[in-house]
């Protein structure tokens, strides 16, 4: 079976009525939990624009917080299921200060839960990825914005 471009899809859309819209919005939203947060926060950031910044920090803290940095190797798999989940929900957005934000705090995590002190090499990796994925998106920001992430980039710490 092929699947329709989104191009088609666009057209069907267009045929269904309000009704038929709302019903097929619910059952995308119960197929999957990445459907459902996606609808949640379309739905709700009208209303507070912060609310998905917001909710990614506290998911991201709770995992840093019970996340087993014992010994290195426990400490790398917990860094990439986080940074799973960051990648995971910065799919949700596409606002890049929000993407920008979210990465930073992830990368200040890293270090304020200690996880540079392994010098692990993926770890490491993971880490001057992430500053990477950041200085990409803030050179497509407005200049002043530019300059105010670049100072939050510059403030976490050089890795090797």
């Amino acid at each position: 079976m092929k699947i329709a471009s989104l191009a088609e899809i666009k057209k069907e859309l267009k045929f269904l009525n309000e009704k038929e819209l709302h019903e097929l919005i619910l059952d995308l939203s119960k197929f999957s939990t990445d459907n459902k947060a996606y609808l949640f926060f379309k739905l709700f950031e009208k209303e507070n624009p912060r609310i998905f910044v917001e909710m990614v920090k506290e998911e991201l803290e709770l995992e840093f917080e019970k996340a087993n940095t014992r010994n290195y190797h426990f400490a790398k798999k917990s860094a990439q299921l986080i940074r799973r989940k960051l990648n995971k929900n910065l799919k949700l957005s596409k606002d890049k200060t929000a993407q920008i934000e979210l990465i930073i705090f992830f990368c200040d995590k890293l270090k304020e839960y200690g996880y540079l002190q392994f010098r692990h090499p993926v770890i490491e990796n993971l880490f001057q990825t992430q500053i990477g994925k950041a200085k990409k998106l803030v050179e497509k920001l407005h200049e002043d914005l530019q300059y105010d992430y670049l100072q939050l980039l510059e403030e976490l710490p050089e890795v090797r």
